[in-house]
């Protein structure tokens, strides 16, 4: 009896260490599942980090973006201003060129001129020599005195005229108030000079209306209105000392208006108007 008793307490004991080895087997299932956890955490933690760095990037990137454009920008402005500063430069070019020509054109003129003056002026004087070598009396060496003082007289004339640029009229344009007496005592045209002031105003000079509408003093450049025979010229944007041609009616003569200053709002110049149609404007307005 005590023999099954002790045969069957041990076989209970067996079962019950048996029971305790299967109950302690799920360890390293939750080991695993730590290990897991730590690793889902782990990559919740990097992918947090990548996220924010993406955003961290793509704000940088839209700064530079932005930085970037505004360069661009600020490239196109400068690109559009130094284009504006070319088209204004060749546009000077083209004025000075045009300008230089009609120099050229006036110098080679004027040397035409001076050596035709000069082999007159040589015959003249070789004539004079060639007379007081001839000529005993004091009355007669006195007149060739007088004689050779006029050729040097007419000489030194012509040399002042040959300084002044002619228009493609041939008509002398003076560039001061000297020149103009000069060209006023030859006795062709008559000469009105005018001191034109305040834009919007109109003066009068010889029988026209002279309006000035603007000046341009970097570029010596003006715009007058003229009143003629009850219209409205208007001449835009002419430069110093160029002649502006116009005609009245029946009159085959053009009279001529030069500008020789221009000021802020200020002109001062001439109107040179032919000899008949001076004394025709001066009988009509006598009768």
């Amino acid at each position: 009896m005590s023999n099954e008793s002790e045969n069957g307490f041990e076989g209970r004991e067996e079962i019950y260490e048996g029971a305790i080895h299967e109950v302690g087997a799920p360890m390293w299932v939750w080991l695993s599942v730590i290990a897991l956890a730590g690793v889902s955490i782990l990559g919740l933690g990097v992918s947090w980090n990548a996220t924010n760095q993406a955003r961290l990037a793509q704000d940088a990137a839209a700064l530079q973006s932005k930085a970037l454009q505004q360069h661009v920008d600020a490239l196109s402005q400068r690109l559009s201003q130094a284009e504006q500063a070319n088209a204004d430069l060749q546009n000077d070019l083209v004025a000075v060129t045009d300008r230089l020509q009609m120099t050229q054109g006036e110098i080679v003129t004027a040397q035409r001129q001076t050596t035709k003056i000069r082999d007159e002026y040589s015959k003249k004087l070789s004539g004079v020599q060639s007379e007081l070598a001839l000529k005993a009396s004091s009355d007669d060496v006195k007149n060739l005195t007088g004689d050779v003082s006029g050729v040097k007289s007419d000489l030194e004339s012509t040399k002042n005229n040959l300084n002044m640029a002619r228009d493609e009229f041939g008509t002398l344009v003076a560039r001061n108030h000297d020149e103009i007496e000069q060209l006023r005592r030859m006795g062709e045209r008559d000469y009105f000079e005018f001191t034109l002031t305040g834009k919007g105003n109109r003066s009068k000079v010889g029988e026209l209306m002279i309006e000035l509408r603007g000046t341009d003093t970097k570029k010596n450049q003006f715009t007058v209105a003229m009143y003629v025979d009850d219209m409205r010229l208007e001449k835009k944007n002419r430069s110093v000392d160029e002649p502006i041609y116009f005609y009245t009616r029946g009159t085959r003569s053009p009279l001529e208006l030069v500008v020789n200053q221009v000021g802020k709002d200020k002109l001062v110049g001439y109107l040179s108007v032919p000899k008949a149609q001076s004394m025709a404007a001066a009988a009509k307005s006598g009768d």
